[in-house]
């Protein structure tokens, strides 16, 4: 008999997936655990199995298309039967729910001869702002102008071609969790800098014939897990009426990929070696680089570093993750003059950005914990 196979979540709160590529043609047979499906998710590229044995009937989209969770994603069946999809009900229409007016559809429904398709509200939108619809190329339902079409049209530099690109899962993902983060979080920004001499020597101290000198972010995790020991606010979160502290030290790192910035987490980092930390950090950054992250490895931190230095990057103004307390970003030590000594002298410097929850952190604590940081990077031994 035919089973038919729905979209599972496939990660906490999942609700729609992109299909990327199908393992198996219609008409082909497939085992029991076999890929199935390769489909992209918020931030990860993931293989669906197959749950039953047998041939694929259908596939429920293409690749490129978005299918959400629980529907139909593909049907498995028995060599030489066929299946069809259960027709609609014949009041379906009826039953369907109604999104804006009887004049509002009419309008868009039936334009005339050359006019423009698009809802009375977004007419007086064009108006207000100036805008002639019939240089709008429309991106909704039957190239339909929408409002957001508008706005794009005015916020384009000028008249000419354009290229409209949907958002991928991956950025869409993190252009939510960013936004959310930005306004659910009262920001504060503090910065310093650090002498990188001590941290660049140790590194090559460590260094390995085989693997070369660690990741630079297995040191910082090492030097900064003691300060977070000291600073229990800052691997905390905020939960309604409650401030949460987290006694397991679960580090984010910031991992730049083709696709955008992903945050893997190397888990409880206090009970871990400099090279058991730089093991699980190359792990966590080729996963990223690959997709093949697992949901639970991008979440659940409970501080985070971003080395905004291994792109060129020096001060910012970096944005803390919901569920966690604060973010230290460490720039470039390019050389420079420093004063060493009461001397001007050639010297390399981290530049230290430090974003943390003013809900949960005071200013005296925000400059106490970047001091007592400062000097645990400034000794790293």
């Amino acid at each position: 008999m035919a089973h038919e196979f729905r979209l599972p979540d496939i990660g906490e709160g999942l609700t729609e997936a992109t299909i990327v590529s199908w393992y198996v043609a219609v008409g082909d047979e497939i085992g029991l655990d076999e890929p199935l499906v390769e489909v992209e998710t918020d931030k990860a590229v993931v293989d669906i199995p197959s749950p039953h044995a047998g041939v694929v009937l259908h596939h429920g989209g293409e690749p490129g298309e978005v299918i959400a969770v629980d529907a139909l994603l593909a049907v498995v069946g028995e060599a030489g039967e066929s299946w069809q999809p259960a027709p609609e009900p014949a009041d379906s229409a009826a039953a369907a729910p109604i999104v804006g007016t009887l004049e509002e559809a009419a309008s868009v429904s039936t334009p005339s001869p050359g006019q423009v398709a698009a809802l009375p509200k977004v007419r007086k939108l064009a108006a207000e702002l100036g805008v002639d619809l019939s240089t709008v190329v429309g991106s909704g339902a039957g190239g339909r102008v929408t409002e957001d079409d508008v706005r794009a049209a005015v916020a384009a530099p000028g008249a000419g071609p354009v290229e409209r690109v949907r958002l991928s899962p991956t950025r869409r993902a993190i252009a939510d969790n960013l936004s959310r983060a930005w306004h659910q979080i009262p920001h504060v920004t503090t910065y310093g800098t650090v002498a990188a001499e001590p941290l660049l020597a140790r590194r090559d101290e460590l260094s390995d014939p085989q693997l070369g000198k660690p990741a630079l972010e297995a040191l910082l995790i090492a030097a900064l897990v003691p300060v977070l020991q000291e600073h229990p606010e800052f691997n905390a979160a905020l939960a309604g009426d409650e401030i949460v502290y987290r006694k397991l030290y679960d580090i984010g790192i910031a991992i730049d990929t083709p696709a955008g910035l992903v945050v893997g987490v190397v888990r409880d980092a206090a009970g871990k070696s400099v090279g058991e930390l730089d093991a699980e950090v190359r792990r966590l950054a080729a996963a990223a680089r690959n997709r093949q992250l697992a949901p639970g490895e991008m979440r659940g931190q409970t501080f985070t570093i971003s080395n905004i230095g291994a792109v060129g990057g020096g001060f910012g103004t970096p944005i803390v993750p919901l569920g966690t307390a604060a973010i230290l970003s460490v720039g470039r030590a390019d050389l420079r003059p420093v004063v060493r000594g009461g001397e001007v002298v050639a010297g390399r410097e981290f530049p230290l950005s430090l974003s943390y929850d003013h809900r949960i952190i005071d200013g005296a604590a925000g400059r106490s914990f970047l001091t007592a940081v400062v000097a645990a990077l400034g000794s790293a031994e």
